[in-house]
């Protein structure tokens, strides 16, 4: 895990190093450079270099000295926090877009006002800001990452998964005779379950084999649930869905699904947008023996034709505009 600082100086350096290094006092880097910083009480602004260490925030009196009798404090970050500024140039006569301001938390008797600054650019505030918060709730970001890892390599490669509480709870249980009865037997409860899994896995060949599943099995519910939606209009003709379309207003967005004439296991949609009335046929196709719908060629595939529209509905996709308002059978 890395952590990115930007020291922002005369140019902007980019430098990565690990977060062992910078949570460490000793080795701590120091941001440091240009800003503007509003005068207290006044609407005008004093270009001046900064520098942000782990015990504040300091500016120079002196160019860019760095020398303790040259250096003031503006700002400590234990009982700070630090927030964007919006319509800082307008509001206070900032000398750029890029302002931020460090409020103290707590309310005391010696708290002067807040203390606002302005850098060059975007990038430049961005380091400043996410330097100031890093030095700040660093240490407590890195120890909440730490301790799950160490917990992850104290565990043995081979130990047992965890179980969660309805796993915990579940018992083996033959209901072969007129009363159930736990099995408390561990050799014949993995035996009963594999025994279990066996019957359900000949239940589902015995089932393709024969070809027609039954009337709620899920293939088959996939290709007749559309029918519910009013959306969909059947075996209409495209000239009755222009009629319907123009009738209802021809808004963008108006849509409705209908059964194709040219093939019959495929379906059309047909959209207005821009006052003109567009078709765009849905095609099934086949995935390891399940079939899906899909607008583009089998780009995106829906297995039904409702996860279709309500995808479309949130998203345009390779349709002209997102399908907003289903056509009904009686105009409204």
């Amino acid at each position: 895990m890395l952590f990115v600082c930007v020291c922002v100086c005369v140019c902007v350096c980019v430098c990565i190093f690990f977060p062992q290094n910078f949570l460490n006092s000793s080795s701590c880097p120091e941001i440091q450079g240009y800003m503007y910083v509003k005068e207290p009480g006044r609407r005008s602004w004093k270009k001046l270099y900064m520098f942000l260490r782990r015990s504040g925030l300091y500016y120079s009196t002196k160019g860019t000295s760095k020398e303790p009798r040259h250096l003031q404090l503006l700002s400590d970050l234990e009982d700070s926090n630090i927030f964007t500024i919006i319509s800082g140039r307008k509001l206070h006569n900032a000398p750029t877009d890029y302002q931020f301001c460090i409020k103290p938390s707590k309310v005391r008797s010696d708290c002067k006002e807040l203390k606002m600054l302005s850098a060059e650019d975007e990038q430049s505030r961005t380091c400043w800001m996410t330097a100031f918060r890093l030095l700040k709730y660093g240490i407590l970001l890195y120890q909440s990452y730490n301790v799950p890892q160490q917990r992850k390599s104290n565990l043995s490669p081979f130990s047992a998964p965890v179980r969660s509480v309805s796993e915990n709870s579940l018992v083996a249980m033959d209901f072969s005779g007129r009363t159930g009865r736990v099995i408390d037997n561990p050799v014949e409860a993995q035996s009963a379950a594999l025994e279990e899994g066996q019957t359900w896995r000949k239940r589902s060949q015995r089932m393709n084999v024969l070809g027609s599943p039954s009337p709620l099995h899920p293939s088959s519910l996939s290709t007749v649930i559309h029918r519910t939606q009013i959306w969909f209009h059947g075996r209409i003709m495209r000239e009755e869905a222009h009629k319907m379309i123009i009738q209802q207003g021809q808004v963008d967005g108006l849509f409705l699904l209908r059964d194709s004439q040219s093939n019959p296991k495929a379906f059309v949609l047909t959209l207005c947008h821009h006052q003109k009335i567009k078709h765009f046929q849905i095609l099934p196709c086949e995935e390891d023996g399940q079939v899906f719908f899909s607008l583009d060629d089998g780009a995106t595939k829906f297995t039904d034709l409702i996860h279709l529209v309500e995808f479309y509905q949130l998203n345009r996709g390779v349709l002209p505009c997102k399908l907003k308002h289903p056509c009904t059978a009686v105009a409204l």
